[in-house]
């Protein structure tokens, strides 16, 4: 069943009363000037009905049972397991006695993303029982408040589901991507909870073994097992809960002592490698008691983080009908949903991030452990979640990406000379958190192969992620101007990456480069210089040589140049309109194996044609002529029609996206699965960059306003561009009302375009 929760204003915030059920629906106004606030006034039927809180590491699913109880999933973005699974740490549930969740009783259930709360009221408006649930912006605590007009008990338990050791059932094997086709069973190991702990309860999942060394091995680089750390071995991730007032029902409850008209209790969370669990236990004891008795200034700082978060940046569209609203919004519940789990000890992950919840699966009901394409890492999927971080000014959000990629350098520099006798480094589309490949795609039977004959032919010779990671990289410099940056992240992983480039391809008589064997994406799996290499290179080494000198240095810039002097042409083919850009300079397996358009990473990522750029008619022809068209998922139609300009096209796509169905999920941001997992990150996100395309894009140092933004949309906006530069205006009724570019020296660099 599809769920369509409203969108509005909460008619009280933070303690103040509440109006009686049918007071509180919002007018039209409510629903295009508040995109903030979602709220349902019914409890749910299961976990699909969930709202989600994050802090940017540890995130929850809440929801209240149509029979009173209020759960909550909790997960954690480095809560790896011995298998290599992002797992959810267990379930609470909280029930309340008296039950005030009696049928027919007003319930009002809203999600304030202004300051990262969900606020429940139930129960008659004299005299209301209200929870409050946040996760801690600035502790690792996941908090739980009920205030009620009368004494109530609160029991608050633990529920856990990996309970002894159990073989993944066939339909959940996708869930351990990486090991499907293992000769082994791949086992889930059990939880903990420790017994005999008083007035608290604590769990844990403790990984005993791990997979990383038999994954080195099986890939050749059994060397590596010497120089690195295992990175799932001792792996201890889980909580301690307490309360004031709450005392011990068993190891997996706590029971209010006596009824009370206000109760409290917080879950603690902790993940830590560690040689045994008393040390994690100690660790996860010293979070708990260093926990002020008084949360009001703990609010106080948490509200506070999410109201800067929301003023960096914002896009509120408005307009005569309700795409608009689906717009707004989606931008807005995408972007919570991101910052929610963007802080925290591994990037998010594009199918289901940290909000899986159980789920139907080929007619079994697996549990929310479960993601289709498990663990690893696609970068095709990963980059687009990142990608609006620039223009949000979400830069913050964007290390745990760089992060993983640079902890996974010397790795990965190893690796290339082991494979193919050179220097450089190369990634592979696919990988596990510490950069190998997912075993699936390697291939486990290695008889008569090479070391580095990949099995799986999708992501073969697919190396052109890290040209991407590149170009990224090179954004964040420009919007931010961090010389650390430059000099620790970027520049390290430049020499890296091109060094492969430059030392993997053979030369043609001529002196450029031939980049073969290759592939373009997944779709061509054979092909001789495909365009996201080629114009990968060619982007990223025509910024880099925009470089200040001093910082970069002569030996590089003229590495550098001789680099891209042996690149080949962007391809081009002929086609019955005209030219048009060509996934690669020579199909030789003309077979599609995916639906992607590899033709336009001319346009994005890599902007080499658009708006105000050569050959824009050629650009154009080929977006008219792709093969695929999807506005769901990870596809791009939108992004690449704003960045050529075509306004109708964004607007057509972005609303179609952004308004789709989520699929048996109630929160209208938890779309999918699509061709991954729900929530999909890559659905909203790719919404998002096109939305800022429309409105904002930068070339150089130009910024181009309004460059594919639909004349009958109205805009509230604040947006970054490079050089640490802010552009805030509104466009209301045709006109621009106010214009602000800050600093003003840039206002020079403004190009306005006019809305078709």
């Amino acid at each position: 069943m599809h769920y369509r929760p409203v969108i509005g204003a909460i008619s009280a915030v933070l303690g103040g009363s509440c109006a009686a059920a049918d007071d509180l629906a919002p007018s039209a106004e409510d629903l295009s000037s508040d995109p903030y606030t979602v709220v349902w006034r019914t409890p749910s039927k299961g976990s699909s009905g969930s709202m989600p809180l994050g802090n940017g590491d540890i995130g929850v699913n809440v929801w209240v049972e149509e029979g009173g109880d209020l759960l909550f999933y909790i997960g954690k973005t480095d809560a790896w397991s011995e298998t290599g699974r992002l797992l959810k740490l267990g379930r609470v549930r909280v029930a309340l006695t008296p039950n005030p969740f009696q049928r027919g009783q007003p319930f009002h259930q809203a999600l304030d993303v202004r300051e990262g709360v969900v606020h429940i009221e139930v129960g008659p408006a004299l005299a209301p029982v209200k929870l409050r649930v946040w996760v801690d912006a600035r502790y690792p605590a996941v908090r739980m408040e009920v205030d009620s007009a009368r004494p109530l008990d609160v029991r608050v338990s633990l529920e856990t589901w990996r309970n002894e050791p159990r073989q993944l059932l066939p339909e959940e094997l996708h869930s351990a991507y990486g090991l499907i086709h293992s000769p082994s069973p791949v086992v889930v190991d059990p939880d903990t909870v420790m017994e005999g702990q008083k007035d608290r309860i604590v769990w844990y999942h403790r990984n005993e073994r791990s997979i990383w060394r038999d994954t080195l091995q099986i890939q050749g680089m059994e060397g590596w097992t010497e120089e690195g750390a295992d990175p799932l071995q001792g792996r201890t991730f889980g909580g301690l809960v307490r309360g004031a007032g709450l005392v011990s029902d068993g190891p997996r409850a706590l029971a209010s002592a006596t009824a009370r008209s206000r109760q409290a209790f917080a879950a603690y969370v902790l993940t830590a490698i560690e040689d045994g669990s008393q040390r994690w236990l100690r660790q996860v004891e010293a979070l708990a008691a260093g926990d002020a008795d008084d949360w009001a200034p703990a609010w106080g700082a948490h509200a506070a983080t999410w109201r800067a978060f929301w003023d960096r940046s914002w896009i509120r569209v408005a307009g005569p009908d309700e795409e608009t609203r689906a717009v707004t919004s989606g931008y807005v519940l995408q972007r919570f949903v991101t910052a929610s789990a963007g802080r925290g000890g591994s990037p998010v992950k594009f199918n289901g991030s940290i909000f899986t919840v159980d789920a139907e699966v080929s007619g079994e009901r697996l549990d929310a452990d479960y993601r289709r394409w498990g663990g690893p890492y696609w970068f095709q999927n990963t980059r687009l979640i990142y990608w609006p971080m620039l223009a949000a000014g979400d830069f913050d959000l964007m290390q745990p990406l760089f992060r993983m990629y640079l902890d996974a350098l010397p790795f990965a520099r190893a690796r290339t000379q082991v494979y193919f006798g050179h220097g450089g480094a190369f990634f592979p589309e696919v990988m596990y958190p510490w950069g190998a490949y997912a075993t699936d795609n390697y291939g486990w039977d290695r008889r008569g192969r090479a070391v580095s004959d990949v099995e799986n032919r999708s992501i073969r010779w697919y190396y052109s992620g890290a040209l991407e990671l590149l170009s990224m990289m090179l954004d964040h410099h420009a919007y931010t101007d961090h010389p650390d940056f430059l000099a620790q992240q970027l520049l390290p992983f430049a020499d890296a990456i091109l060094a492969f480039y430059g030392e993997h391809y053979p030369h043609d008589a001529s002196g450029k480069l031939r980049l073969e064997p290759a592939q373009s994406l997944e779709t061509w799996r054979s092909v001789i210089d495909p365009m996201p290499d080629i114009g990968g290179l060619r982007h990223a080494l025509g910024r880099l040589l925009a470089l200040p000198r001093e910082e970069v240095g002569d030996a590089r810039l003229a590495s550098w140049r001789h680099l891209l002097a042996s690149v080949p042409e962007v391809p081009t083919a002929e086609a019955p309109g005209g030219r048009v850009l060509a996934p690669a300079a020579r199909l030789l397996d003309r077979r599609r194996s995916s639906k992607e358009t590899p033709e336009l990473y001319a346009v994005f990522p890599y902007r080499l044609h658009g708006v105000g750029r050569p050959d824009l008619d050629m650009a154009r022809r080929t977006f008219a002529a792709r093969a695929f068209e999807g506005s769901w998922g990870w596809h791009q139609d939108e992004i690449q029609a704003a960045h050529l300009g075509l306004a109708a096209d964004a607007r057509a796509g972005l609303v179609e996206r952004m308004a789709a169905d989520t699929e048996g999920s109630r929160f209208p941001a938890f779309w999918g699965p699509n061709y991954d997992w729900t929530p999909d990150q890559d659905h909203g996100s790719s919404g998002m960059m096109a939305l800022q395309a429309m409105l904002l894009q930068a070339d150089g140092r130009k910024i181009l306003l309004f460059p594919a933004w639909p004349r009958a949309w109205d805009v509230e906006f604040k947006l970054r561009a490079p050089h640490d530069t802010i552009v805030e205006g509104v466009y209301r009724g045709g006109r621009l009302e106010s214009l602000v570019v800050t600093p003003t020296e840039r206002e020079a660099d403004l190009v306005r375009l006019d809305p078709q």
